[in-house]
Parts: C-alpha cells; sequence; structure tokens
C-alpha cells in the first residue's frame, strides 16, 4: 500500500495506519504473553503515552521503562526514530557506534542524549527541538531473558511544530495617581494547533524581591489568583477583562503605594497528556515599572503654649495647631499628647501618654493621667478648623517636662473601617513655672525666755519668700525636740484657713497654758505659759505656702522649717526618790498584800501644801520583762483610777502620809504574780506665783510576788462536791427503789374456795 506524505512528514492518513499496525502488534503480544501467565515472566517495555505534541526550540524528554524481566538489573536500551519506511538509529547506552551519521553532531554537542533515571529507566532528551524530529520514536531493550517473552520495544508518536507564540504587552501608564487605576494589557498570538492550549499570567515584583503571581488565566479557562490578591480579587479591586482573543487585560483599581514596581506578563502553552497539563513553551516580557504618586493627607503642625502656668497650682494650656492641609478629602484627624520627663545627661526617658482623640472622636486617657482626665482636670478640645488644645487645669512640679503634639490622619478603608495613613509629631515643648522654683525660708526668734519652772516662754516665727503668688495662705506646725536628732513631738498647729489644732499636747489641766496665734501676714506667735521641767527641750516651726483655686482643694506650692529655739533652765528645787517595799513577797490564794511606795525629798523640800504627788502602780507577770500594764493611778487631786480586771482579785489604794502611799491586793490569784514597781510625778506650788509646775517622774525599783500553790484549797472544794453529789445519787436511788418495790409487788390475799358444787355432785 503506498503511503502519502507532506513535506516529509506523515500525513494523518499515514500516522492512522502506522497507529493500527502498533495496535494489532500490541494485542498480539500481549496475548502472547496471557498465554505464558503461570509459566514465566513477560517483559514489558514502555514509553511515554502519545501522541506527543511539542513546540520548535523548547526541550522535551521521552521516558522509557522495562519490567518484568530476567537478567542483570541494570538493562540497556536503544533509541530509533521512524519516517515513513525509514528508520534512523538515534543512541544506544551500550553502544557508542549506534549512533547514525546524521544525527552525531547532535549527539556531540548533547543536543540529544540519553539519561539514565534508574537501573530500568532511561528518557531520551532533546534540548531543542526542531521540526523534522516529528517522527515515530521507538525504544527497544536488548533481550537478558532465558527465552523471548512479552515486548521488547514499545513507539510512540511526536509531532513538533513550529513556534509562533508571540507575546507583546502594551505599556501601562508609568504613573498613577493613588486611588486610580492600574491597566495591565497583553497581546498574545500564536497558531490554532487543536490539543494545545494557552495560559496568561500577569506578575508583579518590587526592586531586587521574587516574582509575585497576581493572576493566572487558563490554561482549563479557568482563574487562579495569588493568595496575596485572593481578598482584593474577590472585593473587585482586580479584575480580568478578556479581550477579542489576542488582547487581554488585568485592571487593578485603587491602586495604593505597595502597587508601584515592575509588572510582568507571562504566555505559557500547554497539551493534556495522560490527565496531566504539560507546558511545552513560555515565554515572558516585562510590562513597564509603574509609580503610585501618594496621595496620603499632608500637612503641617505646630505646637506652642497659649497658657503658661507661673506657680504650682496655675492652669497650663498647649495648642496644636495644623495647617497647610492637603488630601485630607474625607479622612479624618486625630491627635495624642505625650509627655516626656527632663533628665540631667544622657539617662534615657520615656515618653507617656496623656490622653488622645481617635479618629472617631473618643477620648482615650493614658494609664498615668487616667484619674486626672476622669476627674476633669485635664481636658482636651478641637477648635475648627483644625486646632487641638490641652488643658492642665492644676499644673504640678510633677507636670513639668517636655511635651509632644502627635497628629494622625485618618481615611476610610475599602472595608468600610478607617485606616490610618498618615502620622506627625511635633518637636518637643519644654513646659515650665514662668518664675522660679518658689522658696519658703522660716525664721524662729526668742520672744520670751523661760527662766525657771512656771515662767512664761514665747517665740515668733516668720516666713521668707521667694517666687510666691500673691494671696498665697500659710499653715505653721510647732515642733519640739528633747535633744538634737531625738523624735519630734507636734505640739499645736495652724491650717491654711486658721483653724488652731493641738497635736500632742494631750496633758490634762494645760490645754490653756499653750497659745499659737498669726500676728502678721506671714508671722506667727507661740507661747508656753508656766513653763515646767518636761517642756525643756528644743522648739521649731514647720511652715508651709497653699494655693486654692475657686472649687479646688489646697495645692502645696513649698515647705520650710526653721532653726531651732531651746528652753533649758536649771532646775533649782528638790530631787525626789521612790522605794517600794512589801509586807510579804510570798502568799497563798486569797490572801491580801500591802505594798507601800515612800516618796523621798532631798534638797530644800516644799511644805505639804505646796508638794502634790501623781501615782501609778504598774505589773509585770514576766520577770525581767520591760512590758507592764498599768493597775491603778492617783492623780494630784485624790482621784483614783483602776484599769479593768478579768481575774477575782482586786486592788485599792490609800495615802498612808504626806509622801507614803500604798497599793492592796486582796483575794489573791495566780495571775497576780510578777514584778511590781511605782511611780511617782511630783507637781510643786511656786510661792511666788501659785502655779503648779510638773517635775520629773521618778520611778521606784521593782518588788516580786510570789503566790504559791495550796493543795488543799485547789482540791478541797471538788472533794465536796463529789461527796455532795454522790450522797445525793445514793439517796435518789434508795427512794426510787423502794417506791417501786411498793408500787409492783404487792401481796394478794387468797380467797377461800366454795365447796357447795361438789357437795351437789356427791348429793346426786
Amino acid at each position: 500500500m503506498e503511503i502519502q506524505t507532506l513535506n516529509g512528514l506523515p500525513t494523518p492518513f499515514h500516522v492512522d495506519v502506522i497507529e493500527s499496525n502498533y495496535e494489532i502488534r500490541a494485542i498480539n503480544k500481549a496475548v502472547l504473553c496471557l498465554c505464558f501467565e503461570g509459566l514465566c515472566h513477560c517483559r514489558s517495555v514502555t514509553v511515554s503515552g502519545g501522541p506527543l505534541l511539542r513546540v520548535e526550540g523548547q526541550p522535551l524528554s521521552i521516558r522509557c521503562d522495562v519490567s518484568e524481566y530476567e537478567g542483570p538489573r541494570e538493562q540497556d536500551f536503544e533509541w530509533t526514530i521512524t519516517r515513513g519506511t525509514e528508520t534512523i538509529k538515534v543512541i544506544s547506552t551500550f553502544d557508542d557506534r549506534f549512533t547514525d551519521r546524521s544525527l552525531q553532531d547532535r549527539i556531540r554537542s548533547d543536543d540529544i542524549s540519553v539519561s539514565r533515571l534508574a537501573d530500568n529507566a532511561v528518557e531520551l532528551r532533546i534540548q531543542e527541538a526542531r521540526v523534522s524530529d516529528s517522527a515515530i520514536y521507538r525504544c527497544s531493550t536488548p533481550s537478558t531473558d532465558s527465552f523471548i517473552s512479552g515486548n521488547y520495544e514499545a513507539d510512540v508518536q511526536l509531532q513538533v511544530v513550529p513556534s509562533s507564540l508571540i507575546v507583546a504587552p502594551d505599556a501601562p501608564n508609568p504613573v498613577v495617581r493613588e486611588g486610580g487605576s492600574i491597566r495591565l494589557q497583553c497581546n498574545v498570538s500564536h497558531n490554532f494547533i487543536e490539543g494545545i492550549y494557552l495560559s496568561l499570567t500577569w506578575s508583579f515584583k518590587k526592586g531586587s524581591s521574587l516574582l509575585e503571581d497576581l493572576l493566572t488565566f487558563g490554561p482549563d479557562l479557568g482563574v487562579t489568583v495569588g493568595d496575596d490578591y485572593m481578598l482584593r480579587y474577590t472585593d473587585g479591586g482586580m479584575r480580568l477583562e478578556m479581550g477579542n482573543g489576542v488582547s487581554h487585560s488585568l485592571v487593578l483599581s485603587g491602586a495604593t503605594p505597595a502597587d508601584q514596581g515592575m509588572y510582568v506578563c507571562t504566555a505559557r502553552l500547554w497539551t493534556r497528556e495522560q490527565g496531566i497539563w504539560n507546558r511545552i513553551q513560555e515565554k515572558t516580557m516585562e510590562m513597564e515599572e509603574v509609580t503610585v504618586n501618594s496621595t496620603d493627607p499632608d500637612y503641617t503642625v505646630v505646637l506652642s503654649s497659649s497658657v503658661n502656668a507661673k506657680f504650682s497650682g496655675d492652669p497650663t494650656e498647649l495648642e496644636c495647631k495644623v495647617t497647610n492641609m492637603s488630601n485630607i478629602h474625607s479622612g479624618r484627624l486625630g491627635v495624642s499628647w505625650l509627655y516626656r520627663d527632663i533628665q540631667p545627661g544622657d539617662v534615657p526617658v520615656s515618653t507617656h501618654t496623656i490622653v488622645s482623640l481617635d479618629e472617631n472622636g473618643n477620648l482615650v486617657p493614658g494609664k498615668t493621667y487616667k484619674s486626672r482626665v476622669e476627674a476633669g482636670l485635664i481636658t482636651v478640645t478641637r477648635m475648627e478648623p483644625y486646632t487641638f488644645k490641652l488643658r492642665l487645669f492644676r499644673t504640678t512640679d510633677a507636670d513639668a517636662g517636655e511635651y509632644m503634639c502627635a497628629i494622625m490622619a485618618w481615611v476610610p478603608s475599602q472595608h468600610g473601617n478607617w485606616k490610618k495613613v498618615a502620622e506627625y509629631v511635633t518637636p518637643a515643648l519644654k513646659v515650665s513655672f514662668a518664675n522660679k522654683r518658689p522658696v519658703l525660708g522660716v525664721v524662729a526668734r526668742r520672744l520670751r525666755e523661760a527662766t525657771a519652772a512656771g515662767s512664761t516662754f514665747e517665740m515668733s516665727c516668720q516666713a521668707n519668700i521667694q517666687n510666691l503668688p500673691p494671696g498665697t495662705a500659710f499653715s505653721i506646725l510647732i515642733l519640739s525636740e528633747e535633744a538634737i536628732g531625738s523624735p519630734s513631738r507636734k505640739l499645736a498647729s495652724l491650717g491654711p484657713e486658721m483653724v488652731l489644732q493641738l497635736e500632742d499636747w494631750g496633758e490634762p489641766g494645760r490645754q490653756d497654758s499653750l497659745m499659737l496665734v498669726k500676728t502678721g501676714k506671714r508671722d506667727f506667735q507661740f507661747r508656753i505659759q508656766a513653763v515646767q521641767v518636761t517642756d525643756r527641750g528644743f522648739y521649731s516651726c514647720e511652715m508651709k505656702a497653699w494655693m486654692k483655686q475657686p472649687g479646688e482643694d489646697w495645692v502645696e506650692m513649698a515647705k520650710g522649717v526653721s532653726n531651732k529655739v531651746q528652753i533649758a533652765f536649771t532646775h533649782k528645787g528638790p530631787t525626789f526618790d521612790l522605794s517600794i517595799s512589801s509586807d510579804t513577797t510570798s502568799v497563798f490564794p486569797w490572801e491580801t498584800v500591802k505594798m507601800e511606795c515612800d516618796v523621798s525629798v532631798s534638797g530644800t523640800s516644799p511644805t505639804a501644801d505646796d508638794v502634790a504627788y501623781e501615782m501609778k502602780w504598774f505589773l509585770s507577770r514576766l520577770r525581767g520583762s520591760n512590758s507592764a500594764s498599768l493597775l491603778a493611778s492617783m492623780d494630784r487631786w485624790g482621784v483614783v483610777r483602776k484599769a479593768p480586771r478579768n481575774d477575782s482579785s482586786d486592788c485599792s489604794l490609800e495615802r498612808l502620809g504626806p509622801r507614803r502611799f500604798a497599793l492592796n491586793i486582796h483575794s489573791t490569784q495566780d495571775s497576780d504574780a510578777g514584778d511590781y514597781h511605782c511611780t511617782a510625778t511630783p507637781w510643786i506650788r511656786s510661792t511666788a506665783t501659785g502655779v503648779w509646775s510638773k517635775t520629773l517622774e521618778v520611778t521606784s525599783q521593782r518588788v516580786f510576788l510570789n503566790v504559791k500553790f495550796a493543795l488543799w484549797d485547789s482540791m478541797k472544794l471538788p472533794l465536796l462536791y463529789g461527796i455532795c453529789a454522790s450522797v445525793t445519787v445514793g439517796v435518789v436511788s434508795l427512794v426510787l427503789g423502794l417506791v417501786c418495790a411498793h408500787c409492783c409487788c404487792k401481796t394478794t390475799t387468797p380467797t377461800p374456795r366454795s365447796h357447795n358444787k361438789l357437795m351437789e355432785l356427791e348429793i346426786d
């Protein structure tokens, strides 16, 4: 049969005849293998499924595998091609002289090569396919089997078509305004050949970064979107416009600065082989570099101080003014006020947010300033058109520092939310008091010196001020110390509203002897009448300066402490001593103990009418302990006061003489054991003035009282209670027994039997 050819290539009729012959041959071999199944293995040689369509100038490969064979593991392969009746040897894995002379140049240049994939698999590779490479390719394996079975060769049809793919993209606009559209038009043409499909891919890269696929159309008429652009595609921000079959466009709307970069168009040709897409040609063309001009809001911010605090407590107002606005359109402005403390040298400082006004106009206080913002002491206001004000109603020393204003611009996003697109932070503005730091100095002067007990002591306190505003109020506190460095005691104070308060001056009968008054604008006078020995020491004044705004509390602005003024008169009176004695040091419970305290006087002894004693008795239950509890006291007027007691014992006080006092403990108990001592505070009346003065307190030695354990006393009551209980129980038991015996054990008198009936029976 004559075979028709066209330009040296098999015609479709020719291909059909060859394919029919191959199918018949394959069927015969399959039947032959079935006949020998169970007796031996049938060798099977397979190649890539065909027919294969490839493009001129592109690399191609054909795989060949052999299985179910005997002999060595590594098999050899031979490749031949058939064009019509002509068979040409291509390449062999074991015979270097196998190649036909017409192909030797291509073999030597590695344009045609064979690559072993495994012991039983190889791949024929052609680096640049030619149209003349169209033919039937046969893969053969020399037999290594003990007998011939199966197939030893396999054929596949290869058709190489001329390259006709042309990619010519239109350059997009090199400069696009933010929010505009970027049109990426890609023109693609190629010869239509059945079985070859086209796909288009638009890609993007910025700088030296890798290509990032935006969208791919085809080869199965489907659309594949890059992961980072899926949301934009679904929102309509990226759409595909199919043209007339040659021109296709990808449109990016709502351009942003992130869209600027190089755009690339890639066209690919595909074939569908064994249900898998196989790429046979690809061409990539760069479209153009696109620049997106930002339309972010542009503005200028100026920070200034409209109200300066002159002194602590005064208001401070800062103004943040936005000017030269552009590209704001439907956007909004927000503000954040920032504070930074001033530190010397290179000490790092942290910035704190005072308060913010967000894009919705909500006031958001900073963590540190939340309480002041909620109390209305810090406010933020907006004045049209674009002016923001921060007001501190009461500036303190801690507010001095650097302030900054941050203006944020917000624009609506595609999803309906607000997106921050710009932020400008002003240079720091230093805020401090207009005047220097207020200074308060205090000077104390002795006006009247106490020369002896009973005399009067006076001193003045004067404030020297610097940098304090008019209308400043002052407070004063009088302090006393027994010695330099010892703990100070508060005596009296005058607040900024001039209210006198006695602090630790709690001596009964002496409240009227102390006086503290204001004698001038910044002058105070302190007086102690009838000074006593216990008043000796060092006195000073502590003054504070205060300011008060209408409707607010007092704010301290400065503080100062004066020098010390001493009361140091020599006490020329008698010296007192105190001793304690007990009639016994060991007692039994329920007995009475009497302890006497005798006051002895050395030196000039005052008369009995000019001296009085204040007595106190103490008990320390732990021997040698310094903690003692007050049992009873007798003041200089003879009034007795006893501490509450939880025991059954009691105590009483009596005066045995002018300087003899006794403590009686009645019905002593175990809890009354311990160390006893007494104290005496003499009060002496001046013969000249008749004023009573208090002298130093004297303390006696300690006396230990032991309460013995009385065995019989501790046992007689339990024994008595036990005997009484036993007798009572016995008597009750006896009475109950007699009652039960009388009621339950009565004897009945027997009734004599009648013999009348028996007699009647006998008669019968």
